[in-house]
C-alpha cells in the first residue's frame, strides 16, 4: 500500500500520451492517473469576416474547413435595397387609381407608370392616327379641317386593327366583350392625327319609344318658352348670353329607369356605343358622328333621327340623347350581347 502511495506522489518526467491498463494497476486511481493529460483541445482561429450563415449551416462535429482566410469576394454582385411599407387599411396601399382615366398602377414602378402615361394620353386625347392611303372619309364644312372615316367588315387587316384600338378604349367605360361584331359599322372622328371618337352602329328592324316623365315633358316646354335673349334701351340692344343646362347634372335623370312603351316602332340605324375622348367632349363631335351616321349608313338615302335608335342608354347617353333628339322620347332597342360569327 505504501509503494503505491509513493508512486502516486512521485513526479513525472515526461507524461504518456497514452497508458495501457494493466491487471497491476486496475484500479480507478491509476486509470484516472494514466488518462488525465489524453483530452487535448486544439483551436482554428476564424476569418474575420466568415459568413455567419455557412458556419451554422454546418453539422455539429464536422472538421473546421482548413483554407486561407482571404476568400475571393464578388464585386459584382448589386445589393438590393427593399421599401417596406406599413399596411394600415389604406385603399390604395400598393396600387394607385387615376381618377381622370381610370387605369390602376403601382407608384414607383417605372415600367407600370410609363404604361400608365402612354394610356392616359390616348385615353385623354385619343388614339394616334396618321392615316390610310385608301379610306372612306366624310368631310363637310362643319367638320373644319378633321374628317370622319368609315369602317366596314370586308376592310384590310390594318383598318380593323385600328378599330380594336378604339373599341378596347370604349371598353373602359362601357364594359367588354359586347361592342362590336361583324355586322357593325364603324365610325372614327379623326382630329390632329388622333381618333378622337368613335361609333359603332349596327343595322336593325324596331325599337321602342322612352316615355317621357312629367318633370322631362316640363322643363322641355320652359327651355322652348324662355324669353328672348335680347334687351332694348331704346336704340341700345344688348345680347344676353345663355347658358344651357345639361340635363346630365340632374341626379334624377341619372338614377332614374327607363320605361318604354309595348309598342314597337320601326328603326333602321342602332347606335350600339358611342365615345368621345375627354379632351373633345362638349365640342360637337358626338353629333357629327351621328349626322354623318345617319348620311352614308344606308346608300342612296338620308336617315331621319326618328329613324335612330340607342342600345341601353345611361346617363351620359340619355342626356346626349335629349339634347340631340330635342326630347328624351327618343327610341330605344335592347342589343344583343354576341352575334354569332367573327368580329370586325
Amino acid at each position: 500500500m505504501q509503494s503505491k502511495i509513493n508512486s502516486f506522489f512521485k513526479p513525472s518526467s515526461s507524461p504518456p500520451i497514452a497508458a495501457s491498463v494493466t491487471p497491476e494497476t486496475d484500479d480507478g486511481l491509476s486509470a484516472w492517473e494514466n488518462n488525465r493529460n489524453v483530452i487535448v483541445n486544439t483551436y482554428e482561429r476564424r476569418s474575420p469576416k466568415a459568413d455567419r450563415s455557412e458556419v451554422l449551416k454546418e453539422p455539429i462535429g464536422k472538421p473546421p474547413r482548413k483554407g486561407p482566410s482571404f476568400a475571393p469576394k464578388t464585386l459584382n454582385k448589386k445589393r438590393s435595397y427593399t421599401q417596406f411599407h406599413l399596411e394600415l387599411g389604406q385603399s390604395d396601399f400598393l396600387l394607385r387609381h387615376c381618377p381622370e382615366c381610370g387605369a390602376t398602377y403601382a407608384p414607383g414602378d417605372e415600367l407600370d407608370e410609363k404604361n400608365h402615361q402612354s394610356f392616359h394620353k390616348d385615353y385623354m386625347n385619343g388614339i394616334p392616327f396618321k392615316g390610310w392611303q385608301n379610306e372612306r372619309a366624310f368631310t363637310s364644312p362643319s367638320l373644319d379641317k378633321n374628317r370622319v372615316v368609315m369602317v366596314l367588315e370586308n376592310d384590310s387587316h390594318a383598318h380593323r386593327n385600328k378599330v380594336q384600338e378604339a373599341v378596347k378604349m370604349m371598353e373602359v367605360v362601357l364594359g367588354e366583350d359586347w361592342i362590336l361584331h361583324r355586322h357593325c359599322k364603324v365610325y372614327l372622328f379623326v382630329s390632329s392625327q388622333r381618333i378622337s371618337g368613335c361609333l359603332v352602329a349596327e343595322p336593325i328592324k324596331e325599337a321602342f319609344k322612352i316615355i317621357s316623365p312629367l318633370d322631362d315633358k316640363r322643363q322641355l316646354k320652359k327651355e322652348r318658352s324662355s324669353p328672348s335673349t335680347t334687351i332694348h334701351f331704346g336704340d341700345i340692344v344688348l345680347q344676353r348670353e345663355v347658358s344651357k343646362r345639361c340635363p346630365e347634372s340632374d341626379d334624377r335623370l341619372d338614377n332614374r329607369a327607363i320605361v318604354c312603351e309595348e309598342e314597337a316602332k320601326p328603326a333602321v340605324c342602332g347606335v350600339r356605343a358611342i365615345w368621345v375622348s375627354p379632351s373633345h367632349r362638349r365640342k360637337g363631335l358626338a353629333t357629327q358622328l351621328l349626322d354623318t351616321a345617319r348620311e352614308s349608313f344606308s346608300n342612296g338615302c338620308v336617315l331621319e333621327k326618328s329613324q335612330l335608335a340607342f342600345s341601353q342608354p345611361s346617363s351620359l347617353g340619355r342626356a346626349f340623347g335629349f339634347n340631340y333628339f330635342g326630347t328624351s322620347s327618343f327610341l330605344v332597342y335592347k342589343a344583343q350581347l354576341s352575334v354569332p360569327g367573327p368580329i370586325l
